[in-house]
């Protein structure tokens, strides 16, 4: 038996896992708290405080991202010293950002946006210093406009504790902080920040500081279709959706999968330029008169079928050889090894990841 607590949110009994934070607590019914450093894959640092709750006999308000709900703890999330926190919080954040809702990639998805909207915060209340760093775009990959970085170290998370690379950190202090890499270097300097492009830093970003390159001006988020698939680079099955605009796929975004979460590889992430390439064949060839022609699926199987059986018959079953791929699902690759062994009769199937 898992032990748990009850507590009072909002006036609402909650019976969550001893251990739980009182955000995992509030999310378990509904209960809305707002967030912007926090990730249920990542540890918890508490740093940005948007999502502070008020509960009677603590000091100030306390982050509900890092404090554990307790047997007969009461805690309001919405009363008027939590929501003028967290005015004044969004406040602070706006008084630094450029004021670019409107053109930026990120308008619709953005959570400081969204935040601001929900709780009718407006820019002005307290007029600051604007950051003007040159927006990073000499990789082919990662946009970073910095100026529009709030600090909350999801992305140097990220890397440090899914990916494992350790790119980029926080740098300098104050209102100079900044997340870098190493001796302040772009991504693209390698040899420096040992960036290898997974884009996983891009998925966890609330705002528009971080933004994949090759989707930049193709839509806006109510115009796409998402639709969750499986990588196709590997046998490994993570899942991603496929960002649809038109019927035109135009780029690769995270999802929650359960074999992967939501970190992907540089292939699997940014290697969809092949699905539109007007190189790319479509139909199948057949060669005829020593040129290839386009044919029907059915011809082709046909005479694939013919030329094994031939093959087959005149030197054996072992004088045909299968090679299987690592871009087909594992389900794929079993039915090659049932073709090979059951259908043709060889043995004599392999695998290119396996070397």
């Amino acid at each position: 038996m898992v032990a748990t607590v009850t507590l009072t949110i909002d006036g609402v009994q909650v019976t969550a896992p001893k251990g739980s934070t009182v955000l995992e607590a509030a999310e378990s019914v509904g209960i809305f708290i707002p967030t912007f450093c926090h990730d249920p894959e990542l540890s918890k640092p508490g740093a940005c405080r948007i999502c502070v709750v008020e509960i009677p006999g603590a000091r100030n308000l306390p982050a509900s991202c890092v404090t554990e709900a307790t047997e007969g703890m009461v805690v309001y999330t919405a009363s008027e010293a939590v929501l003028e926190a967290r005015k004044t919080n969004l406040e602070l954040l706006l008084a630094n950002h450029p004021e670019d809702c409107l053109t930026c990639n990120k308008n619709g998805e953005c959570k400081l946006q969204e935040y601001a909207y929900y709780y009718g915060v407006k820019a002005g209340a307290f007029p600051g210093e604007k950051h003007s760093y040159p927006i990073e775009e000499d990789n082919p990959f990662i946009v970073r406009d910095m100026n529009k970085c709030i600090l909350c170290g999801k992305c140097v998370r990220m890397c440090q504790e899914i990916q494992g690379n350790n790119v980029i950190d926080f740098a300098f202090r104050g209102f100079n902080s900044i997340v870098t890499p190493a001796m302040g270097s772009p991504y693209s300097d390698t040899d420096i920040s040992n960036c290898v492009f997974c884009g996983n830093c891009v998925s966890v970003c609330p705002v528009g500081a971080l933004s994949e390159k090759g989707m930049l001006g193709k839509a806006r988020k109510w115009e796409i279709e998402k639709v969750t698939t499986t990588c196709p680079y590997c046998g490994v099955g993570c899942s991603f959706d496929l960002n649809v605009k038109d019927g035109k796929v135009i780029g690769v975004t995270s999802t929650e999968g359960d074999v992967n979460g939501r970190a992907l590889c540089v292939k699997g992430r940014f290697g969809y330029g092949f699905i539109n390439h007007p190189d790319r064949l479509k139909k199948p060839l057949i060669k005829k008169d020593g040129k290839f022609e386009e044919a029907t699926w059915d011809e082709a199987i046909a005479l694939v079928k013919e030329k094994f059986g031939a093959v087959k018959d005149s030197y054996g079953p072992e004088a045909i050889a299968i090679l299987s791929s690592a871009r087909c699902t594992n389900e794929e690759n079993y039915l090659m090894n049932k073709l090979a062994r059951a259908a043709l009769g060889t043995n004599s199937i392999d695998h290119c990841a396996r070397l």
